[in-house]
């Protein structure tokens, strides 16, 4: 019998970084029989692996392990399978050295590397203050991997896992994501700089300050914000506006019988005027970072007539788009809830809110869906994900309070599932192994960004921790751990490639086989319980995150191109499969795709999404209604992919081409961005990559997405 198919044994080597590890000699084999190339002997690579098997106890080191291969190959004449060997294992080890060289990854960004210029979807590398800001970004990535324990650096350059934002933390104690406790800061006031703010007189004050507390937070933190329940925060502020515009009327006219009438009138354009400020404040802001504020609004449950009318001026400014040409709005991301009883039946008082915001969705893809009774069943209490999709579960204070607003995420570490699979030689018992190892090292990981993130001062991030956007008044001195402990604050395992993982085993068609099914569950089970094992023993709220890996789809697929080759279906498509979500290569209709994605969320409630494919859906709305109403049960959070790209030249309605550059016309090839509305859903949030073009990978699915559209109508 082949040495490959034999389960390893109990010995353990030293790696580089000091981890003592079971020692995998298919790994050996597999290495040996890449770097044979095309003269592959699969006899001498079997013999050289069970030779290391058998020395492996004197050998010891990953280090005499690697010279012994290199010596063995020579010794059997294999002197160009050596070379390569040798210079595999040269190469990964300088692109890893120099990932922590400050000067060397400069010189890449400053001579164009377009990877480090396109790793983010809605920033544009042109502009002055991005470009500052990828500078040093650059230099605090090179000096984060130098902070973090050896074994979290070392699995992040070689692929294993991906410590997310390295940007910005560990160089920087920032948070990441969060919930604005917005309410409590127009309630009592706050600070910005040198301003105190006092609370709102009107509604048209009080977007404006919205507008200025997401600038401040967004530019306090590396992560996604979200302004929750807005309708219902702003109403009150509305409130003024008529009671104002009734005390004019009474005053002008205090005989006439349409003083009410004129009063609502009046307040309900105010309404729409603060709305629609809000949308062009947001879209115009720039943070420190030199992007739009990733921002994420939340509404739908309110059912007074001000907060209805706040609903309705958000959908209508969505559907009417940007200036004079009527672009789409990237930001906010428009998040709407639908709850039985408020809005989901034609009996519902807001049924007709309801139709409103599937008109939005057919025109401008926004607004994605909250089902309030699955979101309440999988986190434990209803809330707006932070940002894009992560998700807080349901807390308590001590005062038995309820708390969602102020709350935040401090970080994720993604797992690359594929990897394990690949590495796993088949075998489902070293799958599991080698899972155990890689989750103490994302254990050690997640860890590390708690510690870092606690020596944060209150001043570092006044807005965050000193005036309100976390729910507290800390003073200089305070612990910032006081809004993180007690499970407070999450923080997230990410994973990614779960269909890519199972295909391994099972075949790329594996979605109707309930082995295959129950395999890929038993992962993200896995995850989960890891996660509540290490929150019991630390009393942070440890989450499963489905990661919205744009650039990672990307980086996972080419490291594990590099070290195993092009494998069908699985490393030869350029990128990997978002967190739980169906093959995009195939046809599924929504209800079944919906109908599989279902069961993953349960295991994953700190973070997911889902979404499905349509063709244009403006003159079939009802078809959208029924896909929403179908998913209420089901699912929590559900997005619509819709092609709604519109070129100003030939005046062209649908869906633009992927090129490798950006994208174009189908009608008249335009790819002028000023003459092109292109908007394409990159990961949780909406992105123009005609401005700022995606990595090749996403493209790629986004092509895929497209050809197979029209099996999801």
């Amino acid at each position: 019998m082949e040495l490959i198919h034999q389960p390893h044994t109990a010995q353990k080597i030293t790696k580089r970084d000091g981890r003592r590890v079971k020692f995998y000699p298919h790994f050996i084999y597999q290495s040996i029989i890449k770097a044979m190339g095309a003269n592959i002997n699969k006899e001498v690579a079997n013999i050289i692996a069970q030779n290391a098997l058998n020395q492996v106890n004197e050998l010891k080191t990953t280090k005499a392990i690697h010279q012994f291969v290199i010596d063995s190959l020579k010794h059997y004449k294999q002197y160009q399978a050596a070379l390569n060997y040798e210079n595999y294992h040269t190469k990964q080890f300088k692109d890893r050295e120099d990932q922590l060289d400050i000067k060397k990854k400069i010189t890449q960004l400053t001579s164009g590397n377009r990877k480090m210029l396109n790793e983010n979807a809605n920033k544009d590398s042109r502009v002055f203050n991005t470009m500052r800001d990828l500078t040093a970004g650059t230099s605090a990535k090179a000096i984060g991997l130098n902070l973090l324990p050896e074994e979290v650096a070392n699995a992040h350059l070689k692929g294993d896992i991906h410590f997310h934002d390295l940007d910005y933390s560990p160089y920087s104690p920032m948070t990441n994501c969060c919930l604005i406790d917005v309410k409590y800061m127009m309630d009592h006031g706050f600070q910005i700089g040198n301003a105190e703010v006092d609370s709102p007189k009107s509604i048209n004050t009080a977007a404006a300050q919205i507008a200025q507390i997401i600038a401040n937070v967004a530019s306090s933190q590396f992560g996604g914000c979200t302004i929750d329940r807005i309708d219902e925060i702003l109403a009150p502020y509305a409130e003024l506006n008529f009671k104002k515009h009734l005390k004019t009327a009474q005053e002008w006219f205090p005989e006439s019988d349409i003083i009410e009438e004129y009063a609502k009138s009046r307040t309900q354009k105010d309404i729409y005027d603060a709305m629609q400020s809000l949308e062009y404040e947001i879209n115009t802001l720039y943070t420190s970072n030199g992007q739009t504020p990733f921002t994420t609004v939340g509404f739908g449950l309110g059912t007074n007539w001000y907060e209805r009318e706040i609903q309705k001026a958000i959908l209508n400014i969505r559907i009417q788009g940007l200036g004079k040409e009527k672009r789409t709005a990237i930001f906010p991301k428009l998040v709407f809830t639908l709850r039985r009883g408020t809005n989901l039946q034609p009996n519902d008082v807001n049924y007709d809110i309801k139709q409103l915001a599937i008109e939005c969705a057919t025109k401008r893809m926004y607004p994605d869906v909250l089902m309030y009774d699955k979101i309440v069943e999988l986190t434990g209490s209803f809330k707006a994900p932070m940002g894009c999709r992560s998700f807080l579960q349901g807390w308590y204070n001590e005062a038995g309070e309820e708390v969602n607003a102020g709350r935040m995420n401090l970080g994720v570490v993604t797992l690359n599932v594929p990897r394990i699979a690949l590495e796993s030689n088949q075998s489902p018992k070293i799958f599991w192994q080698l899972m155990d190892e890689r989750l103490q090292v994302i254990k050690k990981a997640l860890l590390y960004r708690i510690e870092r993130t606690k020596e944060a001062v209150p001043p570092n991030a006044p807005i965050l921790y000193q005036h309100g956007a976390f729910g507290h008044h800390l003073s200089e001195n305070d612990e910032v751990d006081t809004v993180f402990k007690n499970r407070r604050a999450t923080i997230s395992i990410g994973y990614i490639g779960l269909y890519e993982a199972t295909a391994y085993y099972f075949g790329r068609n594996w979605e109707n086989n309930p082995t295959a099914k129950a395999f890929s569950l038993e992962i993200v089970k896995k995850l989960k319980e890891a996660a509540d094992e290490w929150a019991d023993e630390y009393g942070y709220h440890f989450s499963v995150y489905s990661t919205p890996a744009e650039s990672l789809t990307d980086r996972f697929c080419h490291l594990d191109q590099e070290k195993f080759g092009l494998i069908e279906d699985i490393t030869d498509k350029d990128y990997y499969t978002n967190s739980f979500h169906y093959d995009v290569r195939k046809s599924p209709t929504p209800f079944e795709k919906i109908e599989f994605e279902k069961d993953y969320p349960k295991y994953c409630s700190g973070g997911f999404i889902h979404y499905c494919e349509y063709p244009n859906m403006v003159q079939n709305p009802k078809a959208l209604e029924t896909v929403w109403d179908f998913a209420y049960d089901r699912i929590g959070y559900l997005g619509t992919n819709t092609p709604i790209d519109h070129c100003y030249e030939c005046d062209f309605d649908g869906d633009f081409e992927p090129t490798e550059r950006g994208f174009k016309c189908p009608q008249c090839g335009n790819t002028n961005p000023d003459t092109c509305d292109v908007v394409k859903r990159t990961c949780g949030y909406l992105g123009n990559p005609n401005i700022r073009p995606m990595i090749h990978g996403r493209h790629e699915e986004i092509a895929s997405r497209k050809k197979h559209m029209g099996a999801s109508k």
